[in-house]
């Protein structure tokens, strides 16, 4: 091909690029009136709060922040945050105590969660509401609290992004949410909304951003501030404007940021709808999943066992931690795992697909060099004259001993106690030593009652 067919055919994608992208446009930009009507909503909000806040401390004030204050909401989202803040000489047990007293003022069928500290959640006129306390503060980097940073963030990108920015920042939560990848739960471990907000207003734009993201090379470093003092251990590195010591993208897993620029490549080579639209999996049948099984030659094995009470920020690092463990000694002993994963609803279940489910009932262990005389002797004397083992004989430099393999079968070594010994996450071994259920290979069609689209995700597995 020419440069010049080249440059047709990168013409041709662009183009059909601006169309896919205008058609995306019609979905996810609010029209005026939904504007006006969250404008108005949003403005009752924030008077109902400062009403209450001033009245318990004349020096609180409200600010609107996230989303629907940036103009980068999408048409049909229904949150508004709303920070109530007071002056820092007020102690923490004071602001929380008026942080509800508002939050219940403003919202009196709320109801209170907990984050760092209490604040009220609840719904006004159809929008769901977060009625949040926090310090007004000089700096960011005074925060006592993640939620104190919160207002700097609506201050900074109020500042910088125009609406054309802002168009294409609900032109990337689109595509991100359609990839599967946007939020910073640590179920997700994908792009928060501030962290897209930033990639677009650094990069100048949507497609400039798909495009610097398809050529980069991690660990990838942007500080739009440049303060150029800390240094992050992480695959994509955004200094936090507002904070020198803080990566906005810390919660980015290896493996989205890798989606995030394998899609961005897709996206520019074969410009379509349906990249902005998150895939509804088929649920997958009993027969199929039989299919896969024999089609694999491998051994599923799941642990089932009712999920924790932890909201998902507590639930999935305790099931990432557990399956860690648990894959980790079963490749220690020698049933290699092929793939693995954790699903939960009502339920929880480390999977765990094993390439090897059944090892020879004897292994082999070696012992020192026959050199180092200390330990070679020790080694010796401790087996000499076992009936149970053969040897110990010299193989190369060192004894080695074939003894008796304390689990010949991975079913057998997660139905012992020695599964409480792997580093199980806190909350998953006080259920799990309550009692779980163990499928092993095609039992664990029992799974698709709860899990029949988690499955099919698994056993059709795509970038």
């Amino acid at each position: 091909m020419t440069d010049e067919d080249g440059e047709t055919a990168n013409e041709s994608r662009g183009d059909e690029l601006e169309r896919v992208v205008a058609r995306v446009r019609e979905r996810i930009d609010p029209d005026e009136e939904e504007r006006s009507n969250l404008r108005q909503v949003a403005n009752a909000l924030v008077a109902r709060a400062e009403a209450a806040a001033t009245e318990l401390c004349p020096d609180a004030d409200v600010v609107q922040v996230g989303s629907t204050a940036r103009d980068t909401w999408i048409s049909g989202d229904r949150d508004i945050d709303v920070f109530v803040r007071f002056p820092p000489d007020l102690d923490r047990d004071t602001l929380e105590e008026y942080g509800l007293e508002v939050g219940h003022a403003t919202l009196p069928d709320g109801h209170e969660e907990y984050a760092e500290h209490p604040y009220v959640k609840g719904t006004f006129d159809g929008f769901e509401v977060d009625v949040v306390p926090c310090f007004r503060l000089e700096s960011a980097t005074d925060i006592r609290s993640a939620v104190d940073r919160t207002p700097f963030h609506t201050e900074y990108l109020q500042r910088r992004l125009d609406a054309d920015l802002a168009a294409d920042v609900r032109l990337a939560k689109a595509f991100l949410k359609g990839i599967g990848v946007y939020g910073s739960d640590l179920r997700t471990r994908g792009f928060s909304g501030y962290l897209t907000e930033l990639l677009v207003l650094e990069s100048g734009g949507f497609r400039p951003l798909l495009e610097t993201a398809a050529d980069w090379h991690p660990p990838v470093r942007l500080d739009p501030e440049d303060h150029g003092r800390a240094t992050f251990d992480d695959p994509l590195v955004v200094v936090d404007p507002t904070d020198p010591e803080r990566n906005v993208a810390a919660v980015c897993s290896t493996e989205n940021v890798a989606r995030f620029q394998h899609y961005a490549r897709d996206l520019l080579d074969a410009p379509r709808l349906d990249r902005f639209e998150p895939a509804d999996r088929e649920p997958l049948s009993a027969t199929t999943l039989r299919d896969h099984i024999e089609r694999r030659g491998t051994t599923p094995v799941a642990i089932r066992f009712p999920a924790p009470d932890l909201v998902d920020d507590q639930l999935y690092p305790q099931l990432d931690k557990s399956l860690a463990g648990v894959t980790r000694e079963l490749d220690d002993r020698g049933f290699d795992v092929f793939r693995a994963a954790t699903f939960a609803d009502e339920t929880a279940v480390l999977f765990v697909e094993l390439a090897v489910a059944e090892r020879p009932t004897v292994e082999r262990h070696g012992g020192p060099p026959v050199d180092v005389r200390q330990h070679a002797e020790g080694f010796y004397e401790s087996y000499a004259g076992d009936e149970d083992v053969y040897g110990p004989f010299v193989d190369g430099d060192r004894y080695v001993v074939e003894r008796d393999r304390e689990f010949d079968r991975a079913q057998d070594l997660l139905e012992s106690d020695r599964l409480f010994d792997v580093g199980l996450g806190a909350h998953v071994q006080s259920v799990l030593e309550d009692g779980y259920d163990l499928l092993v290979d095609e039992d664990v069609v029992a799974l698709l009652d709860e899990f029949d689209t988690e499955l099919a995700a698994y056993f059709d597995p795509r970038p």
